[in-house]
């Protein structure tokens, strides 16, 4: 005599044939950005930083080209160097005071890569360039985002019912 199974007929388990969708940093980068001149003043930007509740920026030349990168460490290296030259704020300007070798990231990056690239770096954001113009910028909580975005499309879908 066989051996009978207790729990019914079991249902057929579908093969998914959709490859999982990659994630690239150009679908979760900004572009709608607040940007510098070279030629803008260090006081212009810190008010800025502060009006928009930004960390930094990419700064940029009439063309749209990324030509550098100013952040809130580079404003107060600035404001503790004047202090201590007792020079005035109004002396200097972005292009002297900016990191002119900005390390930039793909558009096409998968999100995740572009996680460990960050993990790697200690950036906070990374601008994204395309035929020389800068097109957007990645940060830390857009990529955040992008994680978020994943698991209640993906990882919940699949523990419903």
């Amino acid at each position: 005599m066989g051996i009978k199974s207790f729990q019914g007929a079991r249902k057929q388990q579908q093969q998914s044939t959709s490859q999982p969708v990659a994630l690239k940093v150009k679908d979760y980068m900004t572009t709608n950005l607040i940007t510098f001149k070279p030629d803008q003043s260090v006081q212009q930007v810190v008010e800025c930083l502060i009006k928009y509740k930004i960390s930094g920026g990419p700064v940029v030349n009439d063309k749209n080209e990324l030509v550098g990168i100013i952040s809130e460490g580079d404003c107060l290296k600035h404001l503790s160097e004047s202090r201590y030259y007792n020079m005035p704020l109004e002396q200097d300007n972005v292009e002297k005071r900016m990191v002119a070798n900005v390390e930039t990231i793909d558009g096409n990056m998968d999100v995740f890569d572009a996680a460990n690239k960050f993990l790697q770096s200690k950036r906070r954001r990374f601008p994204i360039v395309e035929n020389g113009k800068l097109v957007g910028q990645i940060s830390q909580k857009d990529i955040l985002k992008a994680a978020l975005q994943l698991k209640g499309e993906n990882w919940n879908s699949k523990t419903k019912g």
